[in-house]
């Protein structure tokens, strides 16, 4: 039989502390602390109509959700039998670091630095592209599957999206593409491309549809963006809008044929 060892305390203590710096740093990016909020920071180019490919300010809200799920993961994580898990030992370390990395992003956002921003971005969409990796293969238990899948589906979906409009705000803050006509078929075309890493986040995770259905939140929500704000498109939303309920639509057709595998495979084992 193979002994299993358990995580050390401190790394798990340290994991929880990190989600809570993340936390924290969020409602002091929210203004809520004395921070400047981030859709003001940088000089407003994060800000709900700063780029054709900037979400609608109430797309925000799902950071409430995301990091909800994140204190419930970081304090599970604690308990003796996640202690215990080998796929938690290896997801433990990137988490924290996706906290980290999450709280340094608002820190720089909040100095005004937005190429800065970009490449932490950049490095945190990677490190959740990892969990993303490593849940695929791990699945020790049910309540193990449910809350990773819950505290990491969407944070990533979100922060892929994100990095798109945090990249288009950098460009727009170096004027890059100011009044020039292909501005408008670029964004239309980067909108289907992230609808299309969406519906291959399911397909490549065997069904499993969080990820999918956070980007098209965000996708949703450049789509709203564009129809009620001071930078309207109406070619951009159309395209956002039906691109998110493509992705919905193919999600909770993969998620239901997801749901009749696991019942056949349970009945031809009984």
């Amino acid at each position: 039989m193979q002994t299993r060892y358990s995580a050390s305390i401190t790394a798990r203590i340290l994991c929880a502390v990190a989600v809570l710096l993340a936390t924290v740093g969020a409602f002091y990016g929210s203004g809520a602390l004395g921070g400047t909020p981030t859709a003001n920071a940088a000089g407003g180019r994060l800000g709900a109509d700063s780029t054709l490919l900037a979400p609608g300010t109430g797309a925000f809200s799902i950071w409430s959700f995301i990091y909800t799920a994140l204190l419930v993961y970081a304090v599970w994580q604690l308990t003796a039998k996640a202690g215990l898990s080998q796929s938690q030992r290896k997801m433990r370390p990137w988490a924290g670091a996706s906290a980290v990395i999450n709280a340094l992003w608002i820190g720089v956002v909040q100095l005004g630095w937005l190429g800065l921003s970009v490449l932490v971005i950049v490095v945190l969409l990677g490190v959740l592209i990892r969990i993303f990796l490593l849940m695929k293969r791990s699945s020790e238990s049910v309540t193990e599957r449910w809350i990773t899948a819950l505290a990491f589906g969407p944070y990533l979906g979100w922060v892929t999206v994100a990095t798109v409009a945090n990249v288009a705000a950098w460009l727009s803050s170096m004027a890059v593409g100011d009044g020039a006509e292909w501005v408008t078929p670029l964004a239309m075309v980067l909108v289907v491309v992230a609808a299309l890493i969406a519906v291959g986040t399911v397909h490549f995770s065997g069904g499993r549809v969080a990820t999918a259905l956070a980007m098209a939140w965000g996708i949703a929500w450049i789509g709203i963006g564009r129809t009620d704000g001071g930078l309207e498109s109406a070619p951009v939303s159309i395209t956002a809008l039906c691109s998110a309920a493509l992705v919905v639509f193919f999600a909770l057709v993969a998620g239901f044929a997801r749901r009749i595998r696991s019942i056949r495979a349970v009945e031809n084992a009984i």
